[in-house]
């Protein structure tokens, strides 16, 4: 299916992004000095003293922030092997041998690449014939660096997505400094520039979709009312070209409460949809077939994720569902014809059905086949799906699919317009990726990423314990084969927990490289909160039972020291987003557990969470606070308000980004200088740039991932490297 909207849905999402919906909606430099010292938030009165540290550009917070960061760097710059592994990591994501992953638009091949030359990348395209050579010729569309230079600027690439069926004209996305929030120009790939008084829009987190040529579907912040109470846009206009945009037309609104609303237009198997969406909640949307004058409800309940493909409609279910005498349950895949469902008939075809063990991980349509990929106690499969015979007499057929044991897969058409070719991308905890071409069941490797560190000696274990309710909750170890069961080897646990998303195997070499090959053990937890096992894994952990992410964290932890594969004193925990509420939560719950502590760009006062830039879209996964109820459960858990003086706190390293305009700054500032004020021990560090991912450029990656692991080194006895 020919997907033409600008701006991902991943911008909803603490970290990392969610299945996706159909269709996709946006969300939502000061002289230096040394301030004073801040005050400390007054837990007791609830008065929160250190509010000023919220004003994300002003000047007294970013000294504090400045003042912080040459504390920070000055100690861990000073850990031995801190400048090598800052250059060899460096090196690994300027690599001129990454695999540059493409996607298909028409007979062109395009890729975005960053590397020690291209620091903000280069948008560019080549031939299949071209790209399957070791080294290919590439055609340049925009170098990012070159822009900067010439606008005096700090783009950072945010995507492209082009006009079907010629991909003549794209919608180009850049942010300042990294942040959500974006401009967008209209490009033309023929001509190789941007478009003069094109489609163009300022600085907003916006959604923009082609309708044609001359038209596009736009939510943005069109002034007082147009944006919803999570910062994304509430109403979306029809836009003509040569038109000013204050005369687009309005078609489509949502409520302010809504997290985000806009629509699109859908190209499948030369057909078109024009959808529009109420995204209602972070898990529930409300979708309308418009036909140019009226938006018609889909009548389908809220929870349900609905698809357009070939002559079917797919349906992906969060809750269990009942239709008449039937009912199924809670992450099926169905599938049933357009025109029936849309004439009142409900009679699926079920794609997929979970087990106790199974969940449905993704989905990928191609010309004639939907690829089922599934997860089994975490580990990957995949069924095709084909339909055979004609008219009332076809029906669905299946096969499974062989996979690798040990990898996580992945299926992305071809050219879904064209044929049923896949792109099948693999990789695991000790495998580098590969990607592949499969025509017609045979699989033609075209790329295949060097090993970036050394795995020789490592193995991957799947281990489970049982949680304080009763739950078996998986976990992989990945470590020496022959580990010591003394408790001696520094052990890592980088976790999530939360929206659905779940932790498969992956080549990650910065953990290779800083910790496996330095004697460490790396662990990663399939917490509940999760999409290891489907929708109901993430809701038996989502508002007032919260706190089972964090007893099956702590489980593990348990189980490590229990086993002897570490200690207190050598374990660490690393989490970023949601994955940084995480960590924040088990250091002011569980100290005794923990030696360390690395806290990035998280979420840690649940009191104002929802007050603060995109926060209140996610309040269908931790509650509203302003709700008595809600906050009764959140305040036992919100470690901004459960940070104590004189509890021993294990150390912790907070890491945020200025330009962060989806997990505010706040939370990290906040909590590191109340922690600070209360004596513990407490390092803060502030990128400038790098939005919610940290980091704008290979440079900034590189020095932020080398400080994280220089921290680690320094507090679980890690050995020094020369």
């Amino acid at each position: 299916m020919k997907r033409v909207i600008g701006v991902s849905l991943a911008l909803l999402v603490g970290c990392g992004s969610p299945a996706k919906p159909t269709p996709e909606v946006a969300k939502p430099a000061p002289p230096g000095g040394s301030p004073p010292a801040p005050p400390v938030a007054d837990s007791e009165s609830g008065e929160d003293k250190l509010q000023w540290l919220e004003e994300v550009e002003g000047q007294r917070p970013l000294d504090w922030a400045r003042e912080q960061n040459k504390k920070s760097e000055g100690g861990l710059e000073a850990t031995l092997g801190f400048a090598k592994a800052e250059e060899r990591i460096r090196t690994i994501l300027d690599a001129k041998d990454k695999i540059p992953l493409a996607t298909k638009y028409g007979k062109y091949l395009y890729n975005f690449w960053q590397d020690g030359e291209h620091r903000r990348g280069l948008w560019r395209r080549t031939s299949f014939a071209e790209y399957v050579k070791q080294e290919p010729t590439w055609e340049v569309l925009i170098d990012v660096d070159a822009l900067n230079k010439q606008e005096s600027a700090s783009w950072v690439w945010g995507g492209a997505e082009c006009l079907y069926p010629k991909y003549d004209r794209c919608l180009v996305t850049l942010s300042r400094g990294g942040g959500d929030s974006h401009v967008i120009r209209e490009y033309d790939t023929v001509k190789k520039q941007f478009v003069d008084k094109g489609f163009e829009l300022p600085e907003a987190k916006s959604s923009v979709s082609w309708k044609d040529m001359n038209t596009v579907y736009v939510g943005t912040d069109f002034g007082a009312g147009s944006l919803t109470t999570s910062g994304y846009p509430r109403i979306t206009k029809e836009w003509k070209r040569g038109t000013p945009l204050a005369e687009a037309k309005q078609i489509f609104e949502g409520k302010e409460t809504d997290v985000a609303a806009g629509g699109e237009r859908q190209w499948d198997h030369n057909r078109s949809h024009d959808i529009f969406v109420r995204r209602v909640s972070f898990f529930e949307t409300e979708d309308y077939l418009w036909d140019g004058k009226t938006a018609t409800k889909i009548d389908k309940p809220d929870d349900i994720r609905v698809q357009f493909w070939d002559d079917q409609m797919l349906f992906r279910l969060r809750k269990p569902w009942t239709i008449g005498s039937t009912t199924w349950p809670a992450g099926s895949l169905l599938a049933i014809s357009e025109k029936d469902y849309l004439t009142g008939e409900r009679t699926f075809t079920p794609l997929f059905t979970p087990s106790a063990t199974s969940s449905l991980k993704n989905y990928a349509v191609t010309k004639t086949k939907v690829y089922v990929s599934q997860l089994d106690d975490v580990k990957d499969g995949i069924v095709e799906w084909t339909r055979t015979g004609a008219g009332k007499a076809r029906k669905w057929t299946s096969k499974k699919l062989e996979v690798a044991p040990g990898v996580t897969t992945n299926v992305r058409a071809w050219d879904d317009d064209e044929n049923d070719d896949y792109w099948l991308s693999e990789n695991g905890y000790l495998t580098p990726a590969t990607v592949s071409l499969v025509q017609k069941g045979k699989k033609l490797e075209l790329k295949h990423s060097p090993a970036r560190f050394n795995a020789d000696g490592l193995e991957v274990t799947q281990h489970f314990v049982t949680s304080k309710d009763g739950t078996r909750v998986p976990y992989f170890l990945v470590a020496k084969k022959n580990l010591p069961t003394d408790g001696s080897t520094p052990t890592l646990i980088e976790g999530y927990g939360g929206f659905e998303i779940p932790l498969l195997p992956g080549y990650n070499p910065f953990v290779g490289a800083s910790w496996l090959e330095r004697g460490g053990a790396y662990v990663v937890p399939n917490l509940r909160g999760g999409g290891e096992y489907g929708p109901a894994w993430h809701d038996a952990a989502t508002k007032h039972n919260r706190q089972r992410v964090y007893e099956d964290f702590a489980a593990i932890a348990e189980d490590l020291i229990k086993t002897k594969v570490t200690r207190p004193d050598r374990l660490g925990i690393k989490g970023g987003s949601n994955g940084g509420l995480l960590v924040g939560v088990m250091m002011t719950e569980r100290p005794d557990l923990f030696g360390a502590v690395v806290c990035s760009a998280p979420l840690l006062d649940m009191k104002r969470f929802h007050k603060l830039l995109a926060g209140a879209s996610w309040m269908a996964e931790y509650g509203d606070p302003d709700n008595a109820e809600d906050w009764s459960f959140i305040a036992k858990y919100s470690p901004y308000q459960n940070v104590r003086k004189g509890t021993k706190y294990p150390p912790v390293l907070f890491t945020t980004s200025t330009r962060d305009d989806r997990v505010h700054p706040g939370h990290a500032r906040k909590m590191a200088a109340k922690m600070i004020e209360q004596g513990h021990d407490v390092l803060f560090y502030e990128n400038i740039e790098g939005g919610h991912g940290g980091a704008a450029d290979s440079a900034q990656a590189a020095h932020l991932v080398a400080l994280e692991y220089a921290f680690l080194w320094q507090h679980l006895g890690i050995k020094p490297v020369q």
